[in-house]
Parts: C-alpha cells; structure tokens; sequence
C-alpha cells in the first residue's frame, strides 16, 4: 500500500464557476513538510487579475489512512481513551480528554445506583476479527482500476473498518459475531479526477460504489445491502483533505470533501479563522459527510447549520459531475441543487469538494452555565432567549436525571459538582428553594466581539433570572461542552456490563416540546415495564433553539441482564420511542440522517410525491444503481432499475 501524502505545493487560478484543483505536480512530498501554499487570484476586473496569496499549512491528518493503527476496531474513538474499570472504580484512561487518568467514584457509585450492576464481572468481547467474508471481485473492473495507479486495500480489516457506523446495532455485532456483507475493495481517491475516473468505471463495469467519510454514522448508512450481489467498492474519502484555496477578501474555503473536522478547524485557526461548525463527532467526522447528512453543529446559533455555510459543492454521479457554475453570496436560478447534494447520503453520487463560509476567530470566547428550579423553567426560559434572538454561540439545557449523571462524572466534588453536600446545598435548596432532583442546568458558550460577548450575557442572565434561573459559573459551563466528547464512549463500558444504550433525536415546535419531551419518556418507561426491564436511564436535552422551536436530543440505556437478543429489544423500543415522537409533533430527524435505520417513515415525512421526485432525481443521476446504498427509500428504486 502507498505511504500517505502529507502536503502538496499548488498554484491555481481560481474562476467563479468552480474550485478544482490544477496542480503543476501530482507527486507527493514524503517529507512531512508542512510548509505548502496556495496562490489565489481574483476574478478579472476590467481585464486585470488582483492576487490575493495566503498560505496555507497543510500537515497529515490527525486520522491515519490504516485506521486501525489509531482507533478502536469494535468500538467508539481513539484505542488508548476508554472508560475501564480499576480495582473496582472506574476511571478513564489516556491523556487526550480533561478527565484522562482520573479515577471516578461517584460516577462508579451512580452506575451501580442506576444499572445494578457488577463492576467485579465484566463481559469479555471477541478478539480481533480474522476470518471475513469472501470479497465479490469484478475481474475486468480490477484490472482497469490497477491501470490507474490508484492507492486500493483488499486486506480483511480495512474492509470491515468501511462496512459500519457507530450505531448499537453496527457495535454489537463487532463484539459477538461478523456482517453479512462487507465492502470488497477499498480506494482511496486522491482528487477530484481520480473519482470521476473510478466512477466512469465502476459504471462501465456495474459496481457499485459506497463513498466513506468519517465512519461515524448513527443510521446504518454504512452498512452494505446484504442482497447485493455486485462487487462493492468503499470510496475512502480520507486523502482529499487539502484546503485548496482560501479567500481573506471574501471569506470562503475551498476544500476537498474528505476533510475531518480536527484537521480543518486546525489548518484554519493557522490563518486566522474558523468555520464554527462543531458537530459532536467533530473529532472524527468528515465536511462530506457533513453536507450529505445535512449535519448541524453546537455551535450553529453564531455561525449557521451546514446548508448555511455551504457555497458551492461538486458531486461525481454515474452521469456526470453535478455543480452550479457561480458562487454568488445568493442566487434566483430557479430550484437550488445544492440541496439535492445536501442530505443525499450517497445515494446519488460522491461530494469531493465543497466551497464554506468562514469567519475571523472570534476574538473573545467565554463559558457559562445557569442552573433552573426545573425543566419546564429551563425550557421556556430558552424559548424567550429565541424569541429575542440573543441566543449565545451554544445554549444546551439537560433535564435532572442528565444532570445528576453530569454531577457523577466529576473526579471531585464542585459546585453543582455535588450541589448536595455542605452550605451549596443548603444555598440552593432553601434559600434559593430548588429541589435537588428537580434542578436542571443550561450550558453556554459564547463567541464574538468583547462588546457583543458582554451585552449577551447581560441579557441572557436577565432572562435566566425571570425564569427561577441562577448563574452557576464560567468552569461548569466549560466542563459540561468539553464532556460532550467524552460521552460517546460511555456506551462501550455499558457494553462490558450488560448494558446498551444509545441516542437519537428530533427537532420540534416550541410549543409542543414539553409535551414531547415527556410522552416519548413515558412511552420508553411503558416498554421497559412491559418486557421486564427494571433498571433503565431515559434522559433528554435541549440542544439548539430556532426562532419556531428547539431541537431534543434523547439518551437511552438498559441492562439486559440474560436477554439473548438486547440489540433487537433496544431497536423495538426505539422504534417506539420514534412513533411517540412523530406522533407528538417531532420530525424524523434533525441531523443524524434517515439512513437504513429511518427509511421505513421516510413517504410519512416528505409525502409520495416527495419519494417520486427524489426517484427521478436518481433515476437521471444514477440509472443503473451505482450508488446502492439502500438508504433514504424503501428500497422499491431499486427494483425498477
């Protein structure tokens, strides 16, 4: 296999209609060398071109090419970062998170309090896969595709890496047994042409092709049709992760698709700037996953969803590269084909380069945090901040039962790290006269200008305090964002004990998010009763507010204790849980995508005449199915074709 490319030195011209890459040499520096540049020149003006230069340090990604050299092969992150267990109190190892090697007792303590679980009896999981499926190899495709000098991986462990995502279901089945079906061949493009030449190909020869990003999909997405009987080619994204050009004058990037989000918020601040989009996954998700999910990020209030910062895009579909031919600030051109790309989950072709908005790094930053009487207090109090549109960078309310998981996850006590002891708890609970499980708190992080920083917190604060709500400091509110990278490997310490657990969310009115919030919990607890199931957290959060409603973000575990099939009962229960959801006047989903997981209340949300329309769409883009994913539709598409 080749090395990975680490930098390349590119000078361009830049036209309006497009941002590909022409670059005087293909050949890689080996050397590390971090010290490339890009040349960006203007349009024409009155037949002279003004040059705008920057530089643009591009190192090697954070994520290796070989992902198993870094990142666990049957669970969430990074191998040397994972909750354990250590003469019986848990702690977390490794040094990349504020709470590495530090020992947790009290979260060690609500663990047995919430689970019942025996810390001393641990399950083991399978050892490393060796045996895989046998690879479906189309002979005449891999002989035109060796004539392409192109970077490919047939060994068993790159193609298991490509052929999941992150949900319960994709974990579960990493820890006791093997998929079905697994991609055949892994490539890794290295630009724009190298993919239009793979999918020339793959048309030409009827494979199918499955692009792969960051692998940190919650829907299935990943995951290949079991029925295919098609070679299938992984399309591994990750070597286009150049910056191909930046613009100061303007404020937009052009950068290749297969970009993480450490790497660009990295190679960015370099040169000054952001594009404030901070997902959950930011540390391993892709800018082409991102569009093709129509992801939003924590910290959208400031600086907009993907679709806001989204300019321009190029997407390579079996008949054609599909692109707009002008990158005006906003455009009447009839029908906007941006959003065909957005949220098309790699159904209708691969994203390989994508134009954002950026901004200047905001030149102050400040943490916060409020704590509430109760839920209902918090969530009209985020209602009013919407209302007046004050609202700060990221404002994420949880209700008590996250609360006090939140409190657990401290290596010593603070205050509202355990609010219950001493003077703190006297303070809140009698002169304040907040009750201890009903208190809930609101994370805040703002961006901006000193001035605008200043006069937000003034007027959130004042509103806090017309709902019950008091200031709770600037460390709580740093430590509850920053932890949010650390929840996601929870679930792989609940596995080692008999508990599954998962997320979902929806998006929904204002006025019906109360009302949501409690009938979807009281749905879940009605289906733990019915199967027996007696210790269970059901937990939600507000994460992100629009001006006509709020975004809710569910957490849900179980021990299963001898149940021979957890995962199934989970899913049943999910799929409860999302009926209560569109029922209560949730949609199907905010950013996590439909997926296969979704797929089945697809027509419910978009209507037939959506689903007819978005099967012309790939019925003319890819009318022989290359791009055979399996997700979004039902699956009938594919019958037809």
């Amino acid at each position: 296999m080749a090395t990975d490319r680490s930098s390349f030195l590119v000078k361009q011209d830049v036209r309006l209609s497009h941002c590909s890459m022409s670059a005087e040499s293909k050949e890689a520096p080996t050397n590390g060398d971090s010290n490339s540049f890009v040349e960006v020149y203007s349009a024409e003006n009155n037949g002279q071109q003004f040059r705008k230069a920057v530089k643009v340090n591009l190192t090697p990604s954070a994520i290796p090419k070989r992902r198993q050299e870094l990142l666990k092969w049957n669970g969430w992150g990074y191998e040397d970062s994972k909750f354990a267990v250590r003469k019986g109190v848990i702690w977390f190892t490794g040094n990349r998170y504020p709470i590495g090697e530090l020992e947790l007792p009290y979260f060690t303590q609500w663990t047995k309090d919430v689970f019942n679980v025996d810390l001393s009896k641990p399950i083991t999981p399978q050892p490393p896969i060796s045996k895989f499926p046998d690879p479906i190899i189309n002979t005449d495709f891999m002989a035109e595709i060796r004539k392409c000098n192109l970077v490919i991986s047939d060994d068993g462990m790159d193609r298991l890496f490509r052929a999941h995502g992150h949900t319960l279901h994709d974990i579960y089945i990493l820890r006791v047994g093997m998929f079905a079906r697994i991609p055949d061949l892994v490539i890794w493009p290295d630009s724009h042409d190298e993919v239009v030449k793979i999918v020339e190909l793959a048309t030409k020869y009827n494979v199918v092709i499955m692009p792969y990003g960051g692998g940190t999909s919650v829907t299935c997405a990943n995951s290949c049709p079991e029925e295919e009987k098609r070679m299938i080619v992984s399309l591994d994204m990750s070597q286009m992760n150049r910056i191909l050009w930046l613009d100061r004058d303007n404020l937009v990037a052009c950068i290749e698709a297969g970009i993480i989000g450490q790497d660009l918020e990295k190679e960015l601040k370099i040169n000054g700037f952001t594009t404030g989009h901070e997902p959950d996954s930011h540390e391993f998700s892709s800018l082409g996953g991102w569009v093709a999910t129509r992801a939003s990020g924590m910290k959208k209030n400031v600086y907009g969803n993907i679709e806001d910062l989204l300019v321009h895009v190029r997407m390579v579909t079996p008949t054609g590269v599909l692109e707009k031919h002008t990158q005006g600030p906003r455009v009447s051109i009839g029908p906007d084909f941006n959003h065909v790309v957005l949220g098309s989950e790699g159904t209708l072709g691969v994203i390989t380069e994508v134009v954002l908005k950026i901004r200047p790094l905001p030149a102050c930053k400040k943490y916060g945090s409020i704590i509430f009487p109760d839920f209902e207090s918090g969530v009209n109090c985020m209602r009013e901040i919407a209302k007046k549109r004050c609202q700060p960078a990221s404002i994420r309310l949880v209700d008590n039962e996250q609360f006090k998981f939140g409190q657990a996850l401290k290596a010593e006590p603070s205050f509202f790290g355990h609010i219950t002891d001493g003077f703190k708890r006297f303070y809140v609970t009698k002169m304040k006269g907040y009750n201890v499980h009903k208190m809930v708190v609101a994370t805040l992080l703002f961006e901006g200008e000193q001035s605008t920083v200043e006069n937000q917190e003034k007027m959130v604060y004042e509103i806090a305090h017309q709902f019950g709500g008091m200031p709770a400091g600037e460390v709580n509110g740093q430590r509850g964002y920053t932890l949010t990278f650390v929840i996601a490997y929870i679930r792989d310490l609940g596995f080692d004990f008999n508990i599954v657990a998962e997320s979902f969310e929806t998006s929904v009115p204002w006025d019906r998010t109360l009302s949501l919030c409690r009938n979807v919990k009281g749905r879940v607890a009605a289906e733990c009763k019915a199967r027996g199931i007696l210790h269970y957290l059901m937990t939600c959060r507000v994460t992100q507010t629009y001006d006509a409603g709020s975004v809710v973000y569910f957490y849900f575990a179980f021990n299963y204790g001898d149940m021979p099939d957890p995962c199934h009962v989970y899913e049943e229960i999910e799929e409860a849980a999302r009926n209560e959801i569109l029922a209560s006047g949730g949609s199907l989903s905010h950013h996590h995508g439909i997926g296969k997981v979704r797929k089945k209340w697809y027509r419910q949300q978009v209507s037939s005449q959506g689903v007819h329309l978005f099967r012309a769409i790939k019925h003319k883009l890819d009318p022989t199915n290359i791009f055979a994913s399996g997700n979004l539709d039902s699956g009938e598409l594919k019958a037809k074709l």
